[in-house]
């Protein structure tokens, strides 16, 4: 192994190194350096002297030996050295509390006794400040705006020995800045801030506060954009410079009063017809305001004031467009909501009340301005009737009959609700229907009728209508008599109510029959000499007949559907009453009464011939009356005969009448107006030329009836 080696010297110049001086051994490759402090020790292998050893501790007393070493080994260690690492360097932390200052501080460094503390330009510009002390802080003032200055310490321990040195470059913080301009954009709601340059200033800082609101905008440049201001407020405005050592003094706030904003609880009334009152909350700032009103057809009109409301003139049916401004000197306040406000509908125009029936009432009007709906309501003694609609026309039906009733047409709007101040009109209402309550004949073609109505003022008229035509009554009471109506006839009849508002409906019809005709001509003819035949004309609404002859010795009568009749049982030569019932469908009865018949004289009875002198023949009979005319026909295969005795005679003769024939001989009694009855018994009689009576041959003869 190599020779121990002699420390010739061994010091610190670093807090955490010791460096070793000594002589070099022969044959030795290296070296091993130990500094050892108490138990602990750090060892450093170097190839020469000198030697450090690192990574020691500050202010620390260290024994300090050195080995050699070859390839043969180590030596034994040097005698040791003491040696003391110097003080560590103290710690600044720096600032520039100012424009013109720069803050130093640290912490206290184990063992020193006292700081060196020197600081100038970075740029070697001026001279050096140094300052010792024994505190921990040291403050250099009256430095330049802006600059960058080095600043370096070390501690010193009781020795007078220095540390470790700390360098660290600072900037001093910039000049507040000056001249500060704010103008106010009113229509973006922001301000530009402008201002002078900053001595050493990189960046700025603006802020603009209200209360507890804070808006700021940063530059590098002399001016600023500061947005999304409120409306209504007071903001102050500072600006403040930046640089790396921190910041200026804020400049003096600038006072900026933003426009006021859009005034609220704007509400529009209509406080007396045509007059619009707009009111609204004052606002921060607003010295005064602006209402501007513009209606639906474009006319627009406006009102300034510094109170809180203004009144405009309206017109009925209009939409008006309200918007409130505020004003100040920064401007005028942003547009707020806009209200709309429609005015009440007009009301309707050439209103129209018409009774077109009796019960209903059409009413019509002109468009009104502003309306989407017109009610018309109809108020009478017993209540109301009402029709909503979008049209201009309105038909009240099922009113009540004579009845006054007031009507008024509102127009409505769904944004303003109805008009109530338009006019009414009064219409009266047909008169009430009547209803018949009696029909009474009073005589022929004489009819009552009687009704029942509460009408005040009405003309009644009655109408009985049938095939057979119209007739018509007019009361103002409760009756009155239709007249001169024809018989068999049928009816139905109604009565109306009429008053100088119309005319009410028909009252429900009732039937009416009158009692059918009497037939106009009735003949009367004998056919046998107890049977009569009657025949007649038809009778109006006669169904069935009765007829009858009657006389003191008894009476005919047959009842038929016809209009003709057999009368059996008939007394010759008697004075008869004729009389015949028309009977209607429903049993109404007709009683005609005709002129008296006289049935026929009775046929002569014990008719024999005789025969005379001169080929004469002579009839002869008795009679039934003295003071009866006969006729007496002879009627043979060779001639006819007749003869017409005087009155009073119940003989005739006949002469030349030819022999040798048969004769069928009829003696009839002759009318009143002349006419030989057909219907009495007819004889055959044989006239033989025998010369004498005796020897006629009579035959029994027949009746043709």
């Amino acid at each position: 192994a190599p020779d121990i080696p002699v420390i010739d010297r061994a010091y610190s110049k670093l807090s955490s190194s010791i460096t070793v001086e000594w002589r070099a051994v022969p044959g030795a490759t290296s070296y091993l350096l130990t500094a050892q402090d108490g138990d602990s020790f750090v060892e450093t292998v170097v190839t020469n002297s000198p030697g450090t050893v690192t990574g020691l501790k500050p202010a620390t007393l260290y024994r300090i030996t050195i080995k050699s070493i070859n390839s043969g080994g180590r030596s034994q260690p040097s005698p040791f050295r003491k040696a003391k690492t110097v003080l560590a360097a103290p710690i600044l932390s720096v600032s520039s509390p100012s424009c013109d200052s720069i803050a130093v501080r640290w912490k206290a460094v184990y063992m020193a006794a006292g700081f060196s503390v020197s600081l100038m330009r970075s740029d070697g510009l001026g001279g050096m400040l140094k300052e010792n002390t024994t505190n921990t802080s040291l403050i250099f003032t009256n430095l330049d705006p802006g600059t960058l200055y080095t600043i370096k310490a070390y501690a010193w321990n009781v020795n007078g020995i220095p540390g470790d040195d700390f360098t660290y470059n600072q900037r001093t913080s910039p000049e507040t800045p000056v001249d500060v301009q704010v103008a106010f954009n009113s229509g973006a709601l922001r301000a530009v801030v402008s201002w002078m340059p900053a001595e050493g200033a990189l960046t700025y800082s603006v802020t603009a506060s209200s209360g507890l609101l804070k808006l700021s905008c940063n530059t590098s440049s002399a001016s600023c954009v500061v947005p999304s201001l409120q409306c209504g407020s007071e903001y102050y405005v500072s600006v403040t410079a930046y640089n790396d050592a921190g910041s200026s003094k804020p400049a003096d706030a600038v006072s900026l009063k933003t426009i006021p904003c859009a005034p609220v609880n704007i509400s529009i009334e209509e406080d007396e017809p045509g007059h619009l009152l707009v009111l609204w909350s004052s606002v921060n700032f607003g010295h005064y305001y602006v209402v501007f009103v513009k209606s639906d057809d474009g006319l627009e009109v406006h009102c300034n004031t510094s109170h809180t409301q203004c009144r405009f003139q309206s017109d009925c049916g209009f939409t008006y467009f309200i918007s409130v401004f505020a004003y100040n000197k920064a401007g005028h306040s942003p547009l707020g909501d806009v209200f709309n406000y429609t005015a009440a509908p007009c009301c309707p125009s050439d209103f129209r009340a018409v009774l077109v029936s009796s019960d209903t009432v059409e009413v019509t009007w002109a468009p009104a301005r502003g309306a989407e709906l017109y009610e018309t309501r109809a108020v009478g003694r017993s209540g109301a009737a009402l029709c909503n609609d979008t049209a201009t026309a309105c038909t009240l039906s099922a009113l009540q009959c004579d009845t006054r009733y007031s009507i008024t047409v509102y127009s409505f709007s769904e944004a303003r609700g109805s008009n109530t101040s338009c006019v009414s009109k009064d219409v009266v209402t047909a008169p009430c229907s009547p209803e018949i309550k009696n029909i009474s004949k009073e005589a022929l073609s004489v009819i009552s009728v009687h009704w029942q109505s509460d009408n005040e003022e009405a003309t009644y008229i009655v109408t009985a209508r049938g095939e057979a035509g119209l007739w018509h009554c007019t009361s103002s009471g409760n009756s009155c008599t239709l007249i001169n109506l024809p018989c068999g006839s049928a009816f139905s009849v109604s009565a109306v109510a009429q008053s100088p508002a119309g005319q009410s409906l028909p009252s429900y019809s009732v039937p009416l029959e009158t009692a059918p005709c009497c037939p106009n001509d009735l003949i009367l003819t004998q056919v046998t000499q107890s049977v009569t035949n009657i025949s007649w004309s038809v009778g109006m609404g006669a169904q069935t007949y009765v007829t009858t002859l009657a006389s003191p010795k008894g009476q005919a009568k047959c009842h038929t559907l016809q209009n003709y009749c057999l009368l059996g049982c008939i007394t010759c030569g008697t004075n008869y009453t004729v009389s015949l019932k028309a009977i209607s469908e429903t049993g109404l009865t007709s009683s005609c009464t005709y002129r008296g018949y006289s049935s026929s004289a009775c046929c002569p009875s014990g008719v024999k011939l005789y025969r005379l002198s001169n080929n004469g023949i002579r009839v002869h009979w008795r009679a039934s009356e003295a003071a009866i005319n006969y006729n007496t026909d002879l009627h043979g295969s060779k001639d006819n005969f007749t003869c017409t005795p005087s009155s009073g005679l119940s003989h005739c003769d006949i002469t030349e009448i030819p022999c040798g024939d048969v004769y069928t001989v009829v003696v009839s009694p002759v009318t009143d107006k002349g006419q030989k009855l057909t219907f009495c018994p007819k004889r055959m009689y044989s006239v033989t030329c025998s010369g004498s009576s005796v020897g006629m041959v009579i035959y029994r003869g027949k009746s043709n009836a």
